[in-house]
């Protein structure tokens, strides 16, 4: 997966940007962060896990 397609997924379900990190960006929802790996290209197993966190309500 594209990382610039995670990103918009991400975007579309809330998540912010809140930074760079020397390897990976951080993102949050106000209450929670994730990393996300700073590659063009990330692994679709990788980016389904992130995105299947990063939907999970608390």
């Amino acid at each position: 997966m594209k990382k610039r397609d995670l990103e918009n997924a991400l975007r579309r379900i809330g998540w912010t940007f809140l930074r760079h990190g020397k390897r990976h960006d951080l993102w949050t929802d106000g209450e929670r962060e994730e990393a996300i790996p700073r590659h063009n290209e990330i692994n679709e197993k990788l980016a389904r896990a992130i995105l299947r966190r990063a939907e999970r309500k608390i």
